[in-house]
């Protein structure tokens, strides 16, 4: 029988790709799973903080184990920017599109389109506090490419490949990406602890 616990995100891509990596032995629950309509606010200037913020509400206002993450794109000519911003570099409505075309006009000039993308996982178990980081190194495309993944996935293409994360697949990136590298330190810690 597969254990619940709870990934604090309102986000149905996140989920189900994370569910996907966690499956069969653990059943995740996404925030809607549990009755928690709020939009737990990022207030933090740190991915970790950040992360941290939201499995704390969601730990101390249900009492349910709970992991959350932040994920930021950090592009090494804008000085690691957009980075904990990524999700609302264009603004607060939380567009992709929007996003991504802001930091392909604010790249058109820069030669350096060297990027990473970062994802830090916190996890809270019977109070207990625990980080999981993931990093998977590339380049910022010119162009958007692929209808995959979400968010800066058309545009970013990890080292090692000619694709984009957009292009390549779920499969495939769900074994290669930040999250799949976090998620992966999350899934080797959680089956060697009980829960």
């Amino acid at each position: 029988m597969s254990k619940k616990i709870v990934f604090a995100t309102h986000n149905e891509y996140k989920l189900k790709e994370v569910a996907e990596m966690l499956s069969p032995a653990f059943d995740v629950l996404g925030l809607n799973d549990i009755g928690c309509t709020e939009d737990i606010e990022e207030t933090e200037d740190t991915l970790e903080g950040n992360a941290f913020l939201k499995a704390a509400y969601v730990f101390e206002k249900y009492n349910l184990n709970c992991f959350s993450d932040d994920t930021g794109l950090e592009v090494t000519a804008l000085d690691g920017a957009p980075g904990v911003y990524s999700a609302r570099y264009a603004g607060q409505g939380r567009d992709s599109n929007d996003n991504m075309d802001k930091l392909l006009a604010n790249l058109k000039v820069k030669s350096d389109r060297s990027a990473q993308f970062r994802t830090v996982i916190a996890l809270i178990i019977n109070g207990e506090r625990y980080q999981f980081d993931g990093i998977v190194k590339g380049h910022v495309a010119k162009d958007k490419r692929g209808t995959n993944g979400f968010g800066y996935d058309p545009i970013f293409v990890p080292e090692g490949n000619d694709k984009a994360f957009a292009e390549l697949g779920n499969e495939v990136k769900n074994q290669i990406s930040h999250r799949a590298r976090a998620t992966q330190k999350l899934i080797d810690f959680l089956s060697t602890h009980e829960i």
